[in-house]
């Protein structure tokens, strides 16, 4: 019998681990969980014997992956998967998946919800300004921008897009104005939403060039990655600049820093881009049903690695 090992430092809500469970019994498989771990030597025993492993931001590295003879897959359940290590996982002839587009709408909802938040002066009982008639840049146009550019068209902003991964897109239908230069992005733009990955091309890259180019009281919003943002160029920045705001669900490395720009900077106490009960349990469902593909069909589809 098939062994599936879903280990979550962070775990899922009870129903999604239901739903979890029932898609893996289903499919004659074993469910074995190792929740709220606080070692690692937990996760490298509990995988030891796993043919399968779904996690969510937990750290599958080397050493995890050497660990686990039996694995065939592992699963990120969301969309980001810089926690895990893909060279190591094809040196191990191990699969490694994420669930794209699951937490896709509540990452896009809490974009616009840091938008109206930086609008209003984090409500702090001051006049802002409206979204209406504003310009949005969304930088990476895959599943998440695509709905933040659905909901922002509702509040009437005008869009642009970039996508250094497809630069060719094709945006009529969503009503968007395509952007071949992130340069132009920025230089245009009252807002700025990041749906990027951390990649060698991405890594430190917004910074002082792109954000220092945007027009006056210009807000950044980062639900993607704190590792594409330059930190030290954009405290910089905001020191020169005090119409700047940089709202995140990525607390910085530099926190420290950013906190003396009160009323300008904002941090959620964790990332909070996936934190909702149906982005929970969609991604965790989705993550069993990649498995169950992989085994019984031979799927590959959401596959990260060679």
């Amino acid at each position: 019998m098939r062994k599936v090992l879903v280990a979550t430092e962070k775990p899922f809500a009870a129903v999604a681990v239901k739903g979890i469970k029932e898609v893996v019994e289903a499919a004659g498989y074993e469910l074995q969980l190792l929740e709220k771990y606080t070692e690692k030597s937990q996760l490298l025993s509990a995988v030891a014997d796993a043919d399968a492993l779904i996690v969510r931001s937990d750290i599958v590295d080397a050493e995890v992956l050497a660990a686990a003879k039996n694995l065939k897959i592992v699963v990120r359940a969301g969309a980001g998967y810089d926690n895990l290590d893909l060279t190591a996982a094809t040196a191990n002839g191990v699969c490694a998946m994420n669930t794209p587009g699951q937490n896709a709408n509540a990452v896009a909802e809490l974009a616009m919800g840091f938008m109206v938040y930086a609008a209003r002066n984090t409500f702090n009982g001051t006049s802002g300004f409206e979204l209406k008639g504003k310009k949005l840049g969304i930088q990476g146009f895959g599943n998440i921008g695509r709905i933040v550019a659905r909901l922002a068209k509702a509040f009437g902003m005008d869009i642009y897009v970039h996508d250094l991964f497809a630069p060719d897109l094709d945006t009529a239908a969503q009503g968007c104005t395509v952007v071949s230069d992130v340069k132009e992005l920025y230089r245009n733009c009252n807002f700025i939403s990041v749906h990027i990955p951390a990649t060698a091309e991405t890594k430190n890259s917004i910074g002082r060039e792109l954000v220092g180019s945007m027009p006056s009281k210009a807000v950044l919003i980062n639900t993607a990655r704190k590792e594409v943002i330059n930190e030290a160029e954009l405290i910089a920045l905001m020191q020169e600049r005090g119409d700047l705001k940089y709202i995140t669900d990525v607390a910085p490395a530099t926190a420290e820093e950013f906190a003396k720009f009160e009323g300008r900077y904002f941090a959620s106490p964790k990332k909070m881009g996936a934190q909702t009960a149906e982005a929970n349990i969609n991604a965790g469902i989705a993550a069993a049903k990649q498995i169950v593909a992989f085994f019984e069909e031979g799927c590959e589809r959401f596959r990260l690695n060679k």
